[in-house]
């Protein structure tokens, strides 16, 4: 019999045999080489594209450690405020532009975005007042919508169920990764504050958005268009449950309809929704807090990505356990319970250490709070029977996550400051609900299975489709 993942064919007297297993080590063999490719062009095209779309949007937090909203002069609830216009327009145009996607193809509209929101976030440096921030910051919103779930569409249509949850996660290191290295990145452009008359938070702006618009030109260029026909081949054999994707599907209104109205999905939107709002007041706020524990703008940006850092480990880690067991749910509730600890730990020692230990414990949050969210989007596309079911589900749950996100922009307030020991217990009621709904997920998908399986031993006939806990 043959091995087909490590194309190794055991000795068979039959000679027939023994050729059908050589074309399947061939066959096998070409769709491994495709997912090489793939793995090498796809997977790091995307990545970069999500890493600048997080640049751009993250920028604003080392902004405000230039004097930003002073220049500009507007108070954090204002910042708040722009900050959730931006979540309300990904919300609003996500569904469209991943039925956009379908019809035109993710080099050219993947590409198009990219350099469309790049533009956008350059612009920024020409903002004076409240009204021009507010506007700029709802058009950033609004052209950067479907990049997330169109990228991560894509993704599926090249891999195998047991490979798309570690290739997820490296998909999110562009968006984690670009969250750790943006105050990196700006404790070194700060410093050209004054050069050309310009503020710090202007070149930060101006820098980013047009290194943007340079990375569409790579995904136009690169990005492959066409399908690979050997890695299809071997999707579909290896997941004969699932359809390969393709270019020019249409999606009509009724999947759309059907799609969003499958209530044993909801859980997983209202898990995501809870967990994830609390990443925005983190992004948003971190250098700040770390400028308040008595280190300059250049320093705080510097040790503010570290977490972001750390991050990326703890995200890979979660990513390797779904995977090696194949329990997506319960790597994202154990994902949920680390952050939930570290939160609690938080609250109740942060006022009473020092500058350091401080930096360390909110160090530990960062790197926790995001460790779930690729093996909770993989959980969902594992449990879609079809490509544009699993495009649809897809852009709902980024819609619950950015929906998050724009709730998630109120949790630190002004009067706070500057340790928000009041933004602390609420994002730590907000986890403890998103873990109580993923648990609630795997008791949905465990109770169909069981009565699914049980229907079918009794009545025989077509072995029924069961969802992935």
């Amino acid at each position: 019999m043959a091995k087909q993942e490590k194309g190794i064919v055991e000795s068979c007297p039959h000679s027939d045999a023994s050729s059908n297993e050589i074309i399947n080590v061939e066959k096998d063999s070409a769709g491994l080489q495709a997912r090489r490719k793939v793995d090498v062009t796809v997977l790091p095209l995307l990545f970069l594209g999500l890493l600048v779309f997080q640049l751009d949007r993250m920028n604003l937090a080392s902004a405000l450690t230039d004097g930003f909203a002073k220049d500009i002069h507007v108070n954090q609830n204002t910042i708040n405020l722009g900050n959730q216009l931006m979540f309300l327009g990904i919300v609003v145009l996500e569904i469209p532009s991943n039925m956009i996607l379908q019809r035109i193809g993710p080099r050219r509209w993947l590409s198009a975005q990219v350099f469309i929101f790049g533009l956008v976030a350059t612009l920024q440096l020409f903002v004076k007042n409240k009204t021009g921030f507010l506007v700029a910051r709802s058009f950033l919103g609004l052209c950067e919508a479907g990049y997330i779930p169109g990228g991560i569409y894509t993704l599926s249509t090249w891999y195998t169920k047991r490979e798309l949850a570690k290739r997820v996660a490296v998909f999110f290191f562009g968006m984690f990764g670009g969250n750790a290295i943006s105050p990196l990145l700006a404790s070194g452009i700060l410093k050209l504050r004054g050069h050309g008359g310009m503020k710090g938070w202007q070149w930060l702006f101006l820098l980013e958005g047009v290194f943007t618009m340079c990375v569409s030109l790579v995904l136009l260029f690169l990005l492959p268009e066409t399908d690979l026909v050997a890695l299809k081949q071997r999707i579909e054999e290896y997941d004969n449950e699932r359809k390969h994707g393709a270019q020019g599907m249409r999606i009509p209104a009724s999947l759309v309809w059907r799609t969003m109205k499958h209530y044993r999905r909801w859980p997983h939107f209202v898990s995501t929704f809870a967990v994830f709002s609390t990443w925005s007041p983190l992004t948003t706020y971190t250098p700040t807090i770390i400028m308040t524990l008595g280190f300059n703008r250049i320093q705080a940006n510097a040790l503010a990505c570290v977490g972001g850092f750390l991050a990326l480990g703890v995200i890979f880690f979660f990513g390797w356990l779904s995977d090696q067991t194949n329990k997506r749910g319960l790597a994202v509730i154990i994902a949920h319970v680390c952050y939930l600890l570290v939160l609690v730990v938080t609250r109740s020692v942060h006022l009473d250490v020092g500058k350091w230990s401080r930096w360390g414990l909110w160090t530990v949050v960062n790197a926790f709070a995001i460790g779930y969210h690729p093996v909770h989007n993989s959980w969902v596309q594992l449990n879609c029977k079809e490509p544009g079911e699993r495009s649809i589900a897809i852009a709902m749950w980024v819609m619950s996550a950015i929906s998050g996100l724009m709730v998630g922009t109120q949790y630190f307030r002004g009067d706070d400051v500057p340790f928000y020991n009041k933004g602390l217990r609420t994002i730590i009621v907000m986890v403890s609900v998103g873990m109580f709904f993923a648990g609630v997920q795997e008791v949905v998908y465990w109770r169909y299975n069981q009565k699914a399986e049980k229907k079918w031993r009794e009545e025989g006939g077509e072995k029924p489709w069961l969802y992935v806990p």
